[in-house]
């Protein structure tokens, strides 16, 4: 009875975004792959196509039936599963994110940057519906970006959202007072009036998080002219084909794009698209293929599991984020 209550406040008008996420099962299992492109029969040199797909954020996403995998850690699983198989010459990460939080997106280019460096395997990122903040982030460790000419992308930035409902909460008289070792313990209380020192500390964090991001578009995207810099690490969104004029992005295309692009740097001919997905997942048959963990449902989203329904926007309650919010929902 309690979910069918929240599920019916949540379908009101105006109450929710149209869009249902329900994770089925854990995923987390043995990486298996399927191939899904075959230039030539029986061709034995492969490219490894690496989905990533959702949040980034470095524990385990609540599902429906209990709680789905880490997709730090499924990264790098993948990751470590295309180091290890010499038949495999090249790598393309296929990315649909909105971001996710600050270190989640910074332990994952890490890792793909320590991959591209240490195997000398040639990485290329694709950019599907999605990458944005923090999957752009990622996409910079990758030798080459591609973008579909609609794709989204960009919101090159940092946010720590945060609400305070202390107003509301005297009106019914509730107050509430932290008892705390110092001033700035309860930075952002939700339950207090905002104080704008505190305010002023989150935003010289989110400032040096911002240099940061900031600092990498410009080192790994000399294509970037300097009069655009600003304009294209301001916030906003833009399409693929802004992108790739404004040099965020090397080319439009798609996967099938971005497996020649792999090929091309590899230095190789007809080879395999081998993609990669949990064995307890279907088959794989074509490079968009979904392991049914995660079902959408065109509604509103709905995450299930310990948290109930989730904090605010899906994700965690406070922190720093590479994200674009509009897609979190």
């Amino acid at each position: 009875m309690r979910f069918m209550f929240l599920l019916v406040l949540c379908l009101l008008p105006l109450a929710c975004s149209p869009k249902v996420n329900i994770n089925f099962g854990d995923g987390g299992g043995r990486l298996v792959e399927h191939t899904v492109i075959d230039d030539r029969s029986r061709a034995s040199e492969k490219i490894a196509l690496i989905d990533v797909r959702g949040m980034l954020i470095d524990a385990r996403r609540p599902g429906l039936l209990g709680y789905g995998p880490n997709p730090v850690d499924q990264f790098v699983k993948a990751l470590d599963k295309a180091r290890n198989d010499g038949s495999v010459r090249g790598v393309v990460v296929r990315i649909t994110s909105p971001g996710g939080t600050v270190t989640a997106s910074d332990i994952m280019h890490d890792e793909l940057r320590r991959f591209r460096e240490e195997t000398g395997k040639p990485v290329i990122a694709s950019i599907g519906e999605v990458g944005a903040s923090g999957g752009y982030y990622l996409a910079l460790a990758a030798d080459e970006i591609y973008v579909q000419p609609t794709s989204i992308t960009g919101s090159i930035g940092v946010i720590f959202p945060t609400i305070n409902a202390s107003k509301g909460l005297g009106m019914i008289g509730i107050e509430s007072r932290a008892v705390k070792s110092g001033p700035n313990k309860d930075l952002a209380n939700p339950l207090e009036p905002a104080r704008e020192a505190h305010y002023a500390l989150l935003q010289t964090q989110v400032d040096e998080l911002y240099a940061r991001f900031r600092g990498l578009v410009i080192a790994r995207r000399p294509g970037l002219k300097p009069a655009d810099i600003d304009a294209a690490t301001d916030g906003r969104v833009v399409t693929g084909n802004a992108a790739v004029g404004l040099g965020l992005a090397d080319a439009e295309g798609g996967v099938r794009e971005a497996y020649a692009a792999a090929k091309t740097s590899a230095g190789i001919g007809p080879a395999r698209l081998v993609k990669y997905v949990d064995e307890d997942a279907r088959a794989a048959t074509t490079p968009y293929s979904v392991a049914p963990a995660q079902t959408q449902i065109n509604l509103v989203q709905v995450q299930l599991g310990e948290a109930g329904l989730g904090g605010r926007f899906g994700m965690e309650a406070s922190g720093f984020y590479y994200l674009w919010l509009p897609e979190a929902w």
